[in-house]
């Protein structure tokens, strides 16, 4: 068996349909993930993602007993078991630092996204993975009108769960540029209304270069301080901002044209947030 890395981040690793693990560089340990969408599907097509074969569309009916199950296995092998050493994980790194729903997809467009929040608490009530083991939900917060997304997200922050709201672009022409939809800044402002009154938010933001100019470097930090003073102003509790840039090659056809961020251009953008909102900023480069 390979070692586990934070560079892999495959899916298939552990040979489940939905439970997988990775060595998360931002949570500096095991983090747990959860896909929802063994499709590929999402209803968002990032340029950045790092998804072979993305394709638009939404996630299967999730098969509640065998992600169930699923989680339970791999949660004993780690608590009790041999994964550790089966993965040549290090020893800095042998605790599990969270449960995160994330994967091949936007994880809310699963029909039946309130049960698997459910399921997850009770093979977590069951097991007791510990009270530092934080819960994440990865989300583009674009689906949250459906009421078994209200329903999940509501049972996701009584189970003490957060979740990593992503806005990549404040404008219009950014939302466009970079996800590949439309969406206006009044739709993020009640989506991520409605998210934080249910859990913990962080905002979850990818900066990166396009050497086709399309993306306003100057235009996004401002548009993008802006909507998060506007949430703010508006009484949307937020727990900060999580600034990163991608960490393995993108899969979609604008791979070629994305180039890193200046690590200054990143605390640049980091210190506005700052200076312009007072939120708490954290960057993984």
């Amino acid at each position: 068996m390979s070692a586990l890395t934070i560079d892999n981040h495959d899916r298939a690793r552990a040979g489940l349909t939905y439970v997988y693990p990775v060595l998360s560089r931002r949570s500096g340990g095991l983090s747990v993930g959860i896909n929802l969408n063994p499709n590929n599907a999402c209803n968002w097509r990032c340029i950045y993602c790092q998804v072979p074969g993305l394709t638009r569309g939404s996630a299967p009916v999730t098969d509640i007993p065998l992600l169930e199950r699923e989680l339970k296995t791999f949660l004993t092998s780690v608590i009790d078991g041999d994964f550790y050493e089966k993965f040549q994980v290090p020893e800095a790194q042998r605790s599990i630092r969270d449960i995160a729903i994330s994967g091949n997809g936007e994880p809310t467009s699963s029909p039946v996204f309130d049960q698997v929040i459910t399921a997850i608490g009770r093979v977590c009530m069951a097991l007791q993975p510990g009270a530092d083991v934080a819960r994440v939900l990865i989300t583009n917060g674009s689906l949250i009108s459906r009421a078994a997304v209200r329903l999940g997200l509501a049972e996701w922050g009584k189970q003490g769960g957060e979740i990593w709201f992503k806005i990549d672009s404040a404008t219009q022409s950014g939302v466009r540029a970079i996800n590949d939809v439309t969406l206006s800044t009044n739709t993020i402002l009640g989506n991520l209304a409605i998210a934080a009154d249910c859990c913990s938010v962080w905002i979850q933001t990818c900066l990166f270069n396009r050497s086709d100019e399309k993306i306003d470097r100057n235009r996004e930090k401002q548009a993008y301080v802006e909507l998060l003073q506007s949430a703010l102003d508006k009484g949307v509790k937020l727990q900060g901002v999580l600034l990163y840039g991608p960490a393995r090659p993108a899969m979609q056809p604008e791979c070629a044209i994305i180039t890193p961020l200046a690590s200054d251009a990143i605390l640049a953008f980091a210190e506005a947030v700052r200076e312009g909102t007072g939120l708490t900023v954290k960057i993984t480069p």
